[in-house]
């Protein structure tokens, strides 16, 4: 049996070689395509070789151009890679590799995540005390409403939203109708 040794000299020094693991790193991207779409895309070309769990795809100026494709396994992220390798996509070839790190999703899969915490949050203890002063109702607000909300004040309040016959609005212009009087224009 062979026994792996340094990666081979033809590789340049600061470049190592990434063991295979479940995500590609896709680069030379076309440019052009929005998000959504080049998302949609990458996801329908590698899904033809396996089970694809996440396609991550930003706009940032570090990742333009670039994607993350998450496999369910190695071997269908391994055949993927070795198929598409040099995939001409809008006009541009595609250059695969695995990822450097473990995606987020195949920990969580694997019940071994552990969101990053930075130092500043840091292990804080909320007490009885804060937990009472940040659950209080705002001074000078509306105790919170626990049902539907109520009607607004006046008779107008009834009608509302039902539709009226014709009968009835010939029935109110009628009534609303004033006679002027002749006399009123002559003083």
């Amino acid at each position: 049996m062979a026994t792996r040794g340094a990666p081979p000299a033809s590789l340049p020094s600061k470049v190592t070689s990434v063991p295979p693991n479940q995500t590609l790193y896709v680069v030379n991207l076309p440019l052009k395509i929005n998000k959504p779409a080049l998302r949609v895309e990458l996801y329908m070309l590698f899904s033809t070789y396996g089970a694809i769990l996440d396609v991550v795809a930003l706009k940032t100026r570090e990742m333009r151009g670039s994607a993350h494709i998450v496999y369910k396994d190695v071997q269908t992220a391994t055949l993927a890679m070795r198929a598409l390798d040099g995939f001409e996509l809008h006009g541009r070839k595609l250059k695969i590799t695995y990822g450097k790190g473990r995606s987020n999703i195949i920990s969580k899969l694997e019940g071994t995540f552990k969101p990053l915490t930075t130092a500043a949050s840091g292990n804080v203890e909320v007490t009885d005390l804060q937990q009472s002063i940040f659950n209080a109702p705002v001074p000078g607000a509306p105790p919170p409403a626990t049902g539907l909300p109520s009607k607004p004040p006046g008779p107008e309040s009834d009608n509302r939203g039902v539709k009226r016959t014709r009968d009835e609005e010939d029935e109110e212009s009628e009534d609303s109708d004033v006679a002027m009087e002749e006399d009123s224009d002559e003083e």
